[in-house]
Formats: C-alpha cells, sequence, structure tokens
C-alpha cells in the first residue's frame, strides 16, 4: 500500500473515530452513544448532521478506492457496493429523532434500503475474503463476516446498546478494511 494512500484512511478512520464518539455532545439533547447510532447524529434536522454525513462519505469513498486497488473482481464489486451505499445513506437521512420535525419518508426509507445494502455487502465481502484468501486473511474474513452478522443481530435484540455496537461493528469493520486486509 502506498504511503499517501495509508495517510488518507488513517485520516479517515481517526476523524470517525472523533466524530462518531464527540458529535454526541453537540447533538440533539437525549442523544446516547449507547442507544444511538451514527445514522442518528446525521438524521433530517441533527444539529450538525452535515458533519457524520461527511464521514460516511469519506469512509466510503476510502472503501471503494481500497478494494478497487485490490485489482480482484470479486473485492472491486463488493467493495464498491459497500462504498457506494455507505455514501447514500449520507444523501437520504434517517428520520428526524427531535420533535415537531415533520420527516421526509421516502429519504427515510431510502437510507433503510441503503444503510442495509451497506451491512449486507460488507458482509459478503468479508465471507468472499475469507474463502479466496488462506491462512490468516481467510480466518479474519471469516471472523469479520462473523461480527457483522452477530452485532446486526445484537443491535435488533438489544436496541438499549444499539449505538455502542453499531460503533463496535464500524470499528472492528473498517480497522480490518484499512489496515489488515491485504490481496488474496
Amino acid at each position: 500500500m502506498q504511503k499517501s494512500t495509508k495517510v488518507l484512511l488513517i485520516i479517515v478512520y481517526s476523524l470517525f473515530l472523533v466524530v462518531s464518539f464527540g458529535l454526541p455532545f453537540f447533538s440533539f439533547e437525549g442523544y446516547s452513544i449507547l442507544s444511538n447510532t451514527t445514522s442518528h447524529l446525521a438524521a433530517q434536522s441533527s444539529p450538525f448532521a452535515w458533519v457524520m454525513d461527511l464521514i460516511f462519505i469519506c469512509l466510503g469513498v476510502a472503501s471503494i478506492l481500497i478494494n478497487y486497488k485490490t485489482g480482484v473482481v470479486y473485492h472491486q464489486v463488493f467493495g464498491c457496493i459497500f462504498g457506494f451505499s455507505l455514501i447514500m445513506t449520507a444523501f437520504f437521512p434517517h428520520a428526524p429523532l427531535v420533535t415537531n420535525v415533520l420527516p421526509n419518508l421516502f429519504f427515510d426509507k431510502m437510507h433503510s434500503i441503503f444503510a442495509s445494502i451497506t451491512g449486507f455487502s460488507f458482509t459478503m465481502l468479508a465471507f468472499g475474503h475469507g474463502i479466496v484468501s488462506r491462512k490468516k486473511q481467510r480466518f479474519w474474513g471469516f471472523v469479520m463476516a462473523t461480527i457483522a452478522i452477530l452485532v446486526s443481530m445484537g443491535m435488533m435484540m438489544f436496541p438499549s446498546f444499539m449505538g455502542i455496537l453499531q460503533r463496535i461493528m464500524f470499528m472492528s469493520a473498517f480497522g480490518w478494511l484499512f489496515f489488515y486486509m491485504r490481496t488474496p
């Protein structure tokens, strides 16, 4: 990996960490890192939603870049779907969580669709990486696919911990994708 690419990935990942854990202090009243997701930070009419939207776009572009550079068609396809759908969540925000704001239901529905595609395509990317790779890369590809599935289930089963679970999933997913995954 080129030094400039590595620096870009470190910057994007660091900004994600700072914003996903720092922006809640400036978001709407009652926002909780434990129960509210990063999508809630970027929800319609949330204060400073544009900051989280920008992070989603940066993460998506970086994901497309890193997967495209593998030269592996499978990674390029699922990595680009993953990155593109993540970018689209920024353009179609979650319904507002603040009171007295009318939601754009079309945007909320599209957000849900793109968020689902993001999760599914990442799981397929990690699982496929496990199939085509060897040794530790194989092991960690399967581990990341399993984490994505189990944490998603945990978010549904324990909604009061949805926010922290999503952050754990994002930290592990982007950490693996940006700093550990190697071309098979």
